[in-house]
């Protein structure tokens, strides 16, 4: 979080006073951020991940209630937690799934169906159970992505799985109101996750993004974790898809 950031946040009042969040894939990047910025506005919160280690010291350093390490595409093992949290929580993010790119003849179906699972039916298992856990009027919140929704060679599992979610949010919004859905959709983010993949290629692609980008700046968790906390927040929101990529689909 940006210096400036933290100045406007100490000088009002916060906006999630008292509420419970649970975030799911919130040991590192965006979840992790988006914890945190939910801790600075008064909320308290329940961690779920899969990399143990990394999940106990986010769990520490944000003074979390309660967290739980676990794969979230592992229908049984999340049905536990479900079955285990405090009722009501007030918000469940979910940022769990990646992103799988390969050519046709060279599709991991194994991996593409590990794909399928955190896109499609995690977000459905996830909607089930919230029902009796997540107030009226609380919120499921998904994090997808932009950069497939254009065809090309490598994208036919993630461009598939890309449209299909706002389709799946609207309808899961009809389907547990008054609980609210939407989707958060991510362009580049500059996360951890984004520097192990591109390696050496890094530091290039963030000057491109510099350069190219309507915003001339590059887009962090920190700006994906305040629009998740505006989407908790305003209880108008249900239903919708909302890009967030420094205007990367225009370029």
């Amino acid at each position: 979080m940006t210096s400036e950031a933290t100045t406007l946040l100490a000088t009002r009042d916060p906006v999630l006073p008292g509420q419970t969040v649970v975030v799911i894939g919130g040991s590192a990047g965006i979840g992790l951020e988006t914890a945190r910025r939910a801790r600075t506005e008064g909320a308290e919160l329940i961690l779920a991940a899969r990399d143990a280690g990394r999940l106990e010291r986010a769990a520490q350093e944000l003074g979390a209630r309660s967290s739980s390490a676990f794969d979230a595409t592992d229908a049984d093992a999340l049905g536990r937690f479900f079955d285990d949290l405090p009722a009501p929580v007030d918000h469940v993010v979910v940022t769990a799934a990646g992103a799988y790119y390969a050519p046709l003849q060279e599709v991991d179906f194994e991996q593409a169906q590990r794909e399928v699972d955190g896109h499609l039916w995690l977000p459905i298992r996830v909607a089930r159970h919230a029902v009796g856990k997540v107030r009226m009027g609380g919120t499921l919140l998904f994090v997808g992505g932009t950069a497939a929704r254009r065809p090309g060679v490598g994208m036919t599992v993630a461009g598939a799985l890309t449209v299909a979610l706002p389709t799946l949010v609207g309808n899961l919004a009809l389907e547990v109101a008054p609980i609210r859905v939407n989707l958060i959709a991510a362009g580049f983010v500059d996360t951890p996750l984004s520097a192990r993949l591109l390696g050496d290629q890094l530091n290039a692609r963030r000057d491109e993004l510099r350069a190219t980008l309507p915003v001339r700046r590059v887009i962090g968790p920190e700006d994906i974790a305040a629009l998740a906390v505006h989407l908790m927040a305003n209880t108008a929101l249900t239903g919708g898809t909302y890009d967030i990529d420094g205007g990367q689909q225009l370029v």
